[in-house]
């Protein structure tokens, strides 16, 4: 691997940019026990080492009386859980959050960490060509797709946990109709479109894999490409070459944070549409 300049290293990616733009495809950088380590992959393992030691450095040992980087941890968890819990349901937030919060500050800062110094800068030479060590992880579909697929399985154990298969199928199947209200005729008739209409529910859960792997990777990679694009000389200029591209970057700390807080909220979303049902069994028990 040959870094390209001490600066490179050091400077945010936007500044050493170039219109070539990141590939769609992830390099392969070295294999462990066969298995193909890419560049996303390992900026993944930085990502997720940096939020282990940022928060036991802010955290330290929980105390009942919390410090400062205690109480600034506690604060932005208890302000996302406060957003999340009209969604999930009081019964679930508590099961939920974990994994919601997790989603939240790893997508965050997996979409910035394509401005962070040394990503997208850091390259070294294959073939003739010179390749990313280092790539924003969300701008690999391999990335997004295995948080999709993560949310998909955590929504199934979650519904089939404490919902249970049951309430599962009379929501995707079942007649909602009062048969009071409407009259048994009218309630027999509405069998089979309420069963029709769930198998387009069906459908569109098993969709929710694409639209949420594609809808993160899109907004990400396009995001990259961008500024990459915005940086090219012939095209702005020598002085607007570092101003637009910096200006594009503000705007895209602004996307990573609606993107994050979008996946989350879909994930909770989901959950909440079958478990959070007010009033029920475990609601009674709560009071």
């Amino acid at each position: 691997m040959r870094p390209l300049s001490l600066i490179g290293l050091l400077s945010p990616a936007f500044v050493f940019a170039n219109s070539e733009g990141v590939k769609q495809s992830a390099t392969d950088l070295f294999s462990i026990g066969g298995v193909p380590i890419s560049n996303s992959i390992l900026t993944t393992w930085i990502i997720a080492a940096l939020i282990i030691i940022g928060v036991r450095l802010a955290v330290g040992t929980p105390k009942l009386i919390p410090g400062k980087g205690q109480a600034v941890v506690e604060g932005m968890a208890q302000g996302l859980r406060d957003a999340l819990e009209p969604i999930v349901g009081k019964k679930m937030i508590g099961k939920t959050f974990p994994l919601l919060c997790g989603f939240f500050v790893f997508i965050l800062l997996m979409n910035w960490s394509g401005l962070l110094p040394g990503v997208g800068t850091i390259k070294f030479s294959h073939e003739g060509h010179w390749l990313d060590a280092i790539r924003p992880a969300n701008s690999d579909l391999n990335t997004t797709l295995a948080l999709s697929v993560l949310s998909f399985v955590a929504w199934t154990y979650f519904v089939l946990r404490y919902a249970g298969f049951s309430v599962l199928i009379f929501d995707l199947f079942g007649n909602k109709a009062n048969k009071k209200e409407v009259g048994l005729l009218m309630w027999v008739l509405l069998i089979p479109i309420f069963f029709a209409v769930g198998g387009i529910e069906v459908v569109s859960i098993s969709f929710r894999l694409l639209s949420l792997s594609f809808r993160l990777f899109g907004n990400v990679f396009g995001g990259e490409n961008l500024i990459h694009a915005l940086s090219d000389k012939n095209t702005l200029g020598a002085f607007a070459t570092y101003v637009v591209p910096a200006l594009a970057g503000m705007l895209e700390v602004l996307v990573g944070v609606i993107q994050a807080f979008v996946f989350t909220l879909l994930s909770a979303v989901y959950i909440g549409l079958i478990c959070n049902h007010e009033g029920g069994h475990d609601d009674e028990h709560a009071h």
